[in-house]
C-alpha cells in the first residue's frame, strides 16, 4: 500500500491510498483523482518524508522520551490538515443534519422564520443578494461550501 500526499489545483492537500505508485499514475492519467474538498481532478504529488508515530513525544539530551506541552491555556494552531478535516467534518454534518431544499432556500428560510412550516435545519443554493435580503429581515443564515461527494453516501 502506498500512501501519497496530494494536492490540487487550489492548493488543499490530501492523502491518497493506492495498491502501487504504478497505480497511482494510471488513475492521474485517467483522470479518475479528485480534490475530496472542491473536487478539482487537477492533482499532484507533494514531496513527503517518512512518517513516524511517537505519540507527540520528544526526547532530552540523554535520549529519554518528553511529553511535549503547550503552556496553560494555550490551544496549538492546527495546520492546515487538520483545517480541511474539521471542515469535512462540518460539511457531513450539515448534510447528515439538514434538509437540502436546493433553490428554493430563501424562500423556506422565510416560511421557517415566519412560522408558515415546520421548524427544521435546511441547506440549499442562496445568491448574495438573497441572502443579504434574509439578514435584513432577521433571518440569520451562513455560506458553507459543501463538496458534490459529501452529499452522496459513503461505501
Amino acid at each position: 500500500m502506498k500512501v501519497f500526499n496530494l494536492s490540487c489545483a487550489h492548493d488543499h492537500r490530501f492523502e491518497g491510498w493506492f495498491g502501487s505508485a504504478d497505480d497511482f499514475d494510471v488513475q492521474l492519467r485517467d483522470g479518475l483523482l479528485e480534490c475530496p474538498i472542491c473536487g478539482s481532478r487537477e492533482i499532484r504529488k507533494l514531496p513527503s518524508a517518512p512518517r513516524l508515530n511517537l505519540s507527540g513525544a520528544s526526547s532530552d539530551a540523554s535520549g529519554r522520551a518528553v511529553q511535549a506541552e503547550s503552556p496553560a491555556g494555550v490551544t496549538p494552531t492546527p495546520n492546515p490538515g487538520q483545517v480541511q478535516e474539521m471542515m469535512m467534518r462540518v460539511a457531513r454534518f450539515l448534510v447528515q443534519n439538514t434538509e437540502d431544499v436546493g433553490d428554493r432556500f430563501a424562500e423556506e428560510a422565510r416560511r421557517i422564520h415566519y412560522r408558515e412550516t415546520t421548524e427544521r435545519g435546511i441547506r440549499g443554493i442562496a445568491t448574495q443578494d438573497e441572502a443579504r435580503a434574509l439578514g435584513e429581515e432577521g433571518i440569520d443564515v451562513f455560506a458553507f461550501p459543501i463538496p458534490a461527494h459529501v452529499k452522496e453516501p459513503l461505501q
